[in-house]
């Protein structure tokens, strides 16, 4: 009686062992969840800034960042839906694509911080290389122009890398307040060009951008990590049947 008991105990030991580890599923589903709704967040936002911001020809073309958002929110939206559903089903296809992905996102991740932190004033010089297309502004069309004076209205700035020697005759959104003494106003005209002023808005910005970066690469590294342990224990779980 007791040889039927010890042998039905390792026989349950043996099941647990090979069983998927359930807290470890659960926070890998609770992960995704958390990164689905991070995703849903960045596309959201990413749309809402698409649909109302006015369309300004010139921060778009020098920085496509809306729509590289919404490009972001759409993958990682699809990503967790990927990897809640393998971690559900306990499939190891979709598990090992779930990381396999994963693994690329955070090496992009890694490459563009390094990169970002690394190149900043190849960056620069690509925002004014990307500016500079627009001059002469006296040949771009009225709504190029009206983009312009509607950024410099918002950024106290005027023309674009020259300053006001862009323009032929400055435009009523270059003229500042001669007692302003928080702008570079001289002669009650803005002398500091918007490549600068955009630059700038980049460089305070890039403390928050690097700090969103970092947060999720390690939300990426916990995901591999459980992806990963649950992908391995389903293999352990299987082999025996094969």
């Amino acid at each position: 009686m007791s040889c039927c008991y010890c042998c039905c105990l390792q026989r349950a030991a043996s099941v647990n062992i090979m069983a998927v580890n359930k807290c470890i599923k659960t926070l890998l589903i609770l992960f995704n969840v958390l990164f689905w709704l991070c995703g849903c967040v960045i596309l959201g936002v990413g749309i809402y800034l698409k649909v109302t911001k006015d369309g300004n020809q010139l921060t778009n073309s020098a920085l496509p960042g809306v729509d590289l958002m919404i490009a972001i929110g759409v993958i990682v939206f699809v990503l967790a839906f990927l990897g809640c559903l393998g971690a559900y089903k306990e499939s190891r296809c979709m598990l090992m694509m779930f990381f396999i992905f994963l693994l690329v996102i955070f090496t992009l991740l890694l490459a563009a911080g390094i990169l970002g932190a690394v190149g900043e004033k190849t960056v620069n010089d690509w925002v004014r290389k990307e500016l500079q297309k627009l001059t002469p502004l006296s040949n771009q069309p009225d709504s190029v122009k009206k983009d312009l004076e509607a950024l410099q209205a918002e950024l106290k700035c005027c023309g674009i890398i020259q300053g006001p020697a862009d323009w032929t005759k400055p435009p009523a959104s270059c003229f500042c307040n001669g007692t302003d003494t928080t702008t570079t106003c001289k002669g009650g005209i803005y002398q500091t060009p918007c490549a600068d002023q955009i630059i700038n808005l980049m460089k305070q910005n890039m403390k928050v951008v690097l700090g969103i970066s970092f947060a999720i690469a390690i939300i990426m590294i916990l995901g591999m990590i459980f992806s990963m342990m649950i992908y391995c224990q389903i293999g352990r779980k299987e082999g025996p049947t094969h």
